[in-house]
């Protein structure tokens, strides 16, 4: 388990819990980026971020392209506040972990998602934690490896 997490402060990790629209990033067989919305959950203890999504989405497909395409990052931003988790992301269709993945975004978000048969859970091993949450700018962004 990587450190990213664990060791960033109590600010950092609340900044995860506050309701916002994140983004997704995943590389598209080309090297592009792919960067979409999408609500995102962590868990700073275990150091995984999650996404619930489609099987059949395209940054699903991504992920599953192997190679550099499971290296993914989210990413939340409220005014001058930002933080980013890198890591590798795999796919998940366990009914149980995709279960533990709607419940934690119905925690987040306040809304449990409709039931849905396509459903998967994106599990990204943070690596690389960053940003800036406090209002108040005191110099370099927070990185952890």
């Amino acid at each position: 388990m990587s450190k990213a997490l664990p060791e960033q402060t109590d600010d950092y990790k609340m900044f995860w819990n506050e309701y916002h629209l994140c983004t997704l990033t995943t590389l598209l067989p080309d090297g592009r980026p792919h960067v979409v919305p999408v609500g995102v959950t962590v868990d700073p203890t275990s150091g995984i971020a999650r996404v619930i999504t489609r099987k059949s989405s395209r940054k699903v497909a991504n992920i599953l392209a192997g190679g550099t395409q499971g290296c993914v990052a989210v990413c939340q931003v409220d005014g001058g506040r930002w933080a980013t988790l890198e890591g590798t992301a795999k796919v998940s269709t366990d009914a149980a972990e995709v279960a533990d993945a709607v419940i934690r975004y119905a925690k987040r978000y306040g809304r449990t998602p409709a039931p849905d048969p396509e459903r998967v859970v994106i599990q990204i091993a943070v690596e690389r934690a960053m940003g800036q949450v406090s209002t108040q700018h005191h110099g370099p962004a927070s990185r952890a490896a």
